[in-house]
């Protein structure tokens, strides 16, 4: 059955969520101890972007091909699709390790707990799969695909540089303007991280947002030095920006990790299903194709449906 797509304004998804419960919200009623489900029909959330449209549609492909007839829903507000994901209105995101992690964490613990997402992935997991096991959450194991925080300068400047860490530009003493989102000022992995674990002058932040094409625009044309994007940024190449490697890990473990309501999803078969992507999709893998809808207009089924094709794990035609 083809994957389908529905896209649901924030307004109207509490309605339509809220009308097509299934069950309780397993939400403080403490550890899970049930057998993992194994519902026929699945539905899977898409957060709206389109890397996260991208993975839903692969996650579709991949569960049909194992026998499954699934749907897509796309709600961008985390307020809105984890709550549904607990309750089994939905039963298939795709996440990022140490976001989703802090994110439950402060939804346990209080805006102000302490962040438990980290660089290692290992201590990042074991955070994670803590805080969602006994809201009825099943995290499946990670790939290698990660998007994390990044940033990029241009190819010219990096070159006339020898530029191709971080590292490299804290030992090189250049002033370097920002070009970032405003809360880049205090956040721990931007401004203060780059200037306390690289050394790098950071003179000011150019309030332009993250990875956006002004931003892109200020680094390109000279007036900024470098850009807070993403590890995913399928765009850089149109501004002839690179990015620099994070060499000493000052972005935490990002890493692109399917969860699943256990009980109705926490089968061996929707587990191996979807496993089998980790064999193949690298982060670089997922900014092509990125780049593909966000550049070239395909569409995400089609470019998901092409890249599993590509890789054997469905067949063509």
């Amino acid at each position: 059955m083809r994957a389908w797509l529905v896209r649901v304004a924030a307004g109207l998804a509490l309605l339509v969520l809220a009308g097509c419960a299934t069950g309780p919200s397993l939400e403080n009623q403490g550890e899970v101890t049930a057998s993992p489900g194994d519902s026929r029909h699945l539905t899977i959330g898409s957060a709206g972007f389109t890397e996260s449209d991208l993975l839903a549609q692969m996650y579709a492909l991949l569960l049909e091909q194992a026998g499954y007839s699934t749907k897509i829903i796309s709600v961008t507000n985390r307020e809105i699709y984890e709550p549904a994901l607990e309750n089994g209105q939905i039963d298939v995101v795709p996440e990022y390790a140490a976001t989703f992690a802090d994110w439950l964490n402060a939804k346990a613990n209080g805006p102000d707990a302490p962040t438990v997402g980290s660089p290692d992935l290992a201590t990042t997991m074991a955070a994670l799969r803590g805080l969602a096991t006994p809201r009825g959450l099943t995290v499946l194991d990670p790939g290698r695909a990660v998007d994390q925080n990044a940033f990029a300068v241009t190819g010219a400047y990096a070159k006339e540089h020898g530029l191709k860490t971080l590292s490299d530009l804290g030992a090189a003493k250049l002033p370097v303007r920002l070009a970032a989102g405003d809360e880049c000022v205090q956040r721990p992995y931007c401004a203060p991280g780059l200037r306390e674990t690289y050394g790098i002058d950071i003179t000011g932040v150019d309030p332009k947002g993250v990875g956006t094409t002004p931003a892109k625009q200020a680094v390109q044309s000279g007036q900024d030095q470098m850009v807070l994007t993403t590890s995913t940024d399928g765009t850089l190449d149109e501004f002839g920006l690179v990015l620099l490697a994070d060499d000493k890990n000052l972005q935490n473990a990002d890493y692109i990790v399917p969860v699943v309501n256990h009980s109705r999803a926490g089968s061996e078969g929707v587990t191996k299903a979807l496993d089998r992507l980790n064999t193949v999709l690298t982060t670089a893998d997922l900014a092509a194709m990125n780049e593909q809808v966000d550049s070239w207009r395909r569409l995400p089924e089609d470019v998901a449906r092409s890249y599993l094709q590509e890789k054997k794990l469905i067949p063509a035609g």
